[in-house]
């Protein structure tokens, strides 16, 4: 062999190696990386489970305080037992938990509206209850809400939440309405899970939502309709203007002469002179209050190290004073 084809065989043997060390080079290079990228995620695998199971902490620690505050007073809730503490946060290794329980009777239950023998004995009391949330939803002052949309806000939410596929008022809305849109999709015909689920109802808008939650929730799988007068905050007394149908004035004032333990009975705040002076209010009204709730939900925010997780927890408080979970969310609302 001569001295140029031995040199040319011996260029191609250094390009060949050059290229296998360089292709060695990209794949160790590309292995570290994924390598690097999987122990990332498994890290905050590992943060995030921890953040979890603080947020499951706090939900225990809310059953007790529950508990606890019911052991002795299971006749009335109100705003001084140790549940309605506001926002607490805990230090925790690492982090830090964040917890807030809300009474769910200290609004207006949307799942009121669907029809059920059970909960709404007449029709007549169903009507009367929509024709209440209309007026709840002009009491929002949304800029273009007028009776005409919150008729039909109305009438759409009875539909979604009815059992049949038939529309029942001229603004409601079923499978053809839902299926005919850009995203087909069908009404849920059960019970709401969540007040955001009225993003998917026809008619209604983000601002009127978004003022709804001031005043409207949703326990699910319930059309319980039971304020709790104890708990409705002070700056809510459009709940009682709207299903007493009293002047807000009055209202105002049944709330400001309130006692920090609220009121024993229904009869006593019913006694209120500010009350007792309309007599048109009616036994079907008054048997929309109580005093007493049963039903609460736990916000929580557990972080640990750079890692956050947002839990929202409803609670019902059985007759015996244990506490059943009857749904967890997860992430903000």
């Amino acid at each position: 062999m001569s001295k140029l084809t031995t040199k040319k065989v011996t260029g191609v043997a250094l390009i060949t190696v050059l290229l296998i060390v360089a292709l060695a080079a990209v794949l160790a290079t590309q292995m570290t990386a994924r390598l690097q990228l999987q122990m990332q995620r498994t890290n905050n695998i590992t943060l995030n489970q921890q953040a979890y199971w603080y947020a499951m902490g706090a939900e225990a620690f809310a059953k007790r305080i529950l508990i606890s505050a019911f052991e002795n007073g299971k006749e009335v809730t109100h705003l001084e037992q140790i549940w309605a503490q506001g926002q607490t946060s805990y230090p925790v290794d690492f982090g830090q938990i964040t917890g807030e329980i809300f009474d769910m009777q200290a609004c207006f239950n949307l799942n009121a509206l669907r029809p059920d023998d059970n909960a709404i004995p007449t029709g007549t009391q169903r009507r009367a209850i929509e024709e209440d949330f209309q007026k709840l939803i002009m009491s929002l002052n949304v800029e273009g809400v007028s009776q005409f949309e919150a008729e039909y806000m109305t009438d759409a939410l009875v539909d979604w939440l009815d059992q049949d596929s038939a529309i029942a008022s001229a603004g409601g809305a079923e499978d053809n309405d839902y299926s005919a849109k850009e995203f087909p999709y069908l009404p849920a015909n059960h019970y709401l899970a969540s007040i955001t689920e009225l993003r998917l109802i026809e008619h209604f808008t983000v601002p009127v939502i978004n003022k709804l939650k001031e005043y409207a929730c949703v326990i699910p799988n319930s059309n319980l309709h039971k304020i709790n007068i104890n708990t409705i905050r002070s700056d809510q007394p459009e709940l009682l203007e709207i299903f007493l149908h009293i002047p807000i004035a009055d209202a105002e004032n049944a709330l400001a002469s309130r006692e920090g333990a609220g009121f024993k009975t229904r009869d006593e705040f019913f006694n209120l002179p500010e009350i007792s002076k309309h007599p048109k209010i009616t036994n079907d009204q008054k048997e929309q209050f109580d005093v007493v709730s049963h039903y609460f939900k736990l916000k929580s925010i557990a972080s640990f190290n750079d890692s956050y997780f947002a839990l929202s927890t409803l609670m019902k408080v059985e007759s015996n004073n244990n506490i059943s979970v009857v749904s967890r969310t997860i992430g903000r609302e």
